[in-house]
């Protein structure tokens, strides 16, 4: 008589660490459009914006281009880390991060915003995850030549 067991075992089928990474990017650039949206509710907000000022900052040209610049290098490391060498791909996974922790960092200081803290420490943890996805990319020995 046999036994059989009605359990299922589910396959772990690894993710590349680059699909990680990638998702990591993708998850922290919905938590900036999100946050500038519930922003739109806050009091007195668009009154703001309309008279041409975003948290004491003027709207110009150069302001909208530089927020541009920053959301721009974000949603490109969502491709960019499918496609780089692993070395280079490593490096600015590593470096880009620090770089929008230190600016969500200077962002969050003085809000009062319940809503505004909870999405800058998520942000903060994801790009922890990337930094720390990026330092711990797998390695293999280096293949002798010839």
């Amino acid at each position: 008589m046999s036994t059989r067991s009605s359990s299922k075992v589910y396959e772990d089928a690894g993710i590349d660490v680059r699909f990680k990474i990638s998702a990591l990017w993708a998850a922290m650039l919905f938590l900036f459009a999100y946050g500038d949206i519930f922003g739109f509710f806050q009091p007195g907000r668009i009154d703001e914006i309309s008279a041409g000022e975003v948290n004491g900052i003027d709207i110009t040209s150069t302001f909208l281009f530089a927020v541009s610049a920053y959301i721009a290098v974000a949603s490109v490391m969502v491709f960019l880390t499918l496609v780089l060498r692993p070395a280079v791909n490593r490096l600015i996974n590593i470096v880009l991060p620090v770089l929008y922790l230190v600016s969500i960092v200077g962002s969050v200081i003085g809000e009062k915003w319940a809503y505004f803290w909870f999405l800058s420490i998520v942000e903060g943890a994801l790009l922890l995850l990337i930094a720390w996805y990026a330092w711990r990319w797998p390695t293999r020995p280096a293949e002798m030549d010839g």
